[in-house]
Formats: C-alpha cells, sequence, structure tokens
C-alpha cells in the first residue's frame, strides 16, 4: 500500500460518514479485503504519517483547544483525528499548527465549555490506532499477527508521543499568544490560563 493508497482510503472514508465509528466500520471492512501484507503496509503508513505531526508545537495547540486536558495519552488520540481530516489539512496543520483555528470542528468548539462537547466532536480518534490490528486478527484469526509481521519487517510500531522539536511551556499565556494567535482569539480563556 503507499502514501498515497492510504490516504485514499482515510479520505474516502470521511465522504462515506462524518460519524468516527462509521468511517472505522467501513475502513476495517475494507481493509479486510486486502492480503495481510497490505493491511500491515496501512500501519507503517499510519505511523509514518503521525511521526510527521509528532511535535511540540502540535501538541501545544492541542492542549490549548482542549482547556490544557491533552495529555501524552490525549495527544497520542488527537494526531489520528488529525490524520483523519485528510492529506490536505494535516499537511496545512503539521506545517503550522494555527491553521486548526480554521477547521470547522475546531470552530465549532470554540465559546463552549468542554463538558458540553460530544465524543464524536473532540479531536481525537483514538480507535484508528487499533484499526489495522483488529482487521489484521480478523482477516488471519491470529491477535497478535500485525506485531509479528511489522517485527519481521524491521518496523516497531511507536505507543507513545516523542517529539523531536524544542519544548515549551503550554501554559505561559504570552508564548500561547506568540505562537498561536489564531487559536488564542478562538479559546481565549484557555489562552490566559
Amino acid at each position: 500500500m503507499t502514501e498515497d493508497e492510504f490516504w485514499g482510503l482515510v479520505e474516502r472514508s470521511r465522504g462515506h460518514s462524518p460519524d468516527p465509528g462509521r468511517r472505522l466500520a467501513w475502513l476495517e471492512e475494507r481493509l479486510v479485503r486486502l492480503p495481510p501484507s497490505e493491511i500491515a503496509d496501512f500501519q507503517v503508513r499510519q505511523d509514518e504519517t503521525r511521526l510527521r505531526s509528532d511535535t511540540h508545537a502540535l501538541w501545544g495547540a492541542a492542549y490549548l483547544i482542549m482547556g490544557g486536558l491533552c495529555s501524552m495519552d490525549a495527544f497520542w488520540y488527537f494526531q489520528p483525528w488529525l490524520i483523519g481530516q485528510g492529506r490536505r489539512t494535516f499537511r496545512l496543520v503539521t506545517a503550522v499548527p494555527d491553521l486548526l483555528a480554521e477547521l470547522p470542528g475546531i470552530r465549532r468548539l470554540a465559546g463552549r465549555p468542554m463538558g458540553g462537547w460530544s465524543d464524536a466532536e473532540w479531536p481525537e480518534w483514538e480507535s484508528l490506532n487499533y484499526l489495522a490490528a483488529t482487521a489484521y486478527e480478523r482477516l488471519t484469526g491470529d491477535e497478535d499477527g500485525l506485531s509479528d509481521a511489522l517485527l519481521a519487517r524491521g518496523h516497531e510500531t511507536p505507543c507513545d508521543t516523542a517529539p523531536a522539536d524544542p519544548s515549551w511551556d503550554f501554559d505561559d499565556p504570552a508564548e500561547i499568544a506568540r505562537r498561536l494567535p489564531r487559536l488564542s482569539a478562538l479559546f481565549p480563556a484557555r489562552a490566559r490560563g
């Protein structure tokens, strides 16, 4: 599976349904029709893509949106959500995290208490992390099959974030305003700390 094929599946799932659960079911049905090696390819492409979003710059943006409720795990779940927004959006936002302020799903959250956000509105898609393993097991009957296949290739799927760019204080209002002016305007109370 090429990178283009990976993105094609992700983007077609978006056109199929806006609901994350339905998108996941649609993707799983497509993956189980493929040979096991292509399911493994899907996981490799997802891991490669995720690494491009594994930055403190993007983590700080997610932290601001989520009002400080963006731990390492929450950022880990945010990254597949961003992948789910499609290739173009992913590329733009990973280059300039403040562009999250332009996404309709993020704009709908602005000014609303987080307690009122539905599960489908939260910018996270944890279940995408397990899609390839589920599809692989469903196809082969081997619970550890995907892990074994990836290790045989010399590929280890990361299980935590590990940003390589310089860290910064996500709770410093001046730093937030400087780095994320558009998001700070959308989420001003959170930007003030």
